[in-house]
């Protein structure tokens, strides 16, 4: 069992690095991929409690685990804080194209002197 786990240790942290690099995929889907990582790991962690190993053996699996689903969480409060960003601006974007009285155009801007 140790052997499952040590081999699946370094997926998550490959995965997500792999899929926060990358350009082409949305920060929703990456939230959802590392949301699904954290409860594979979740799911590992109460597997190695029913497990067979000593207390020790099971602790240090479980130590693992519970630092790469920190990592994991604290990814995604990242991604959603790049979210808010991003929609912050789409906002902002949107209320700047927004013409009028107080707010005129490039083109029909006055410069008044005194």
């Amino acid at each position: 069992m140790s052997n499952t786990i040590t081999t699946s240790t370094p997926s998550p942290q490959a995965n997500s690095s792999a899929s926060a690099s990358s350009g082409d995929n949305s920060l929703a889907s990456q939230i959802s991929r590392i949301t699904q990582q954290i409860t594979k790991l979740t799911q590992q962690a109460k597997d190695i409690a029913n497990g067979s190993g000593t207390t020790e053996e099971k602790q240090k699996q479980q130590e693992l685990i519970q630092a790469q689903i920190k990592m994991l969480q604290a990814q995604v409060a990242q991604l959603q804080r790049q979210q808010v960003e991003e929609a912050q601006k789409k906002q902002d974007q949107q209320q700047s194209r927004v013409e009028g009285v107080n707010k005129p155009s490039e083109n029909n801007q006055i410069d008044i002197y005194i």
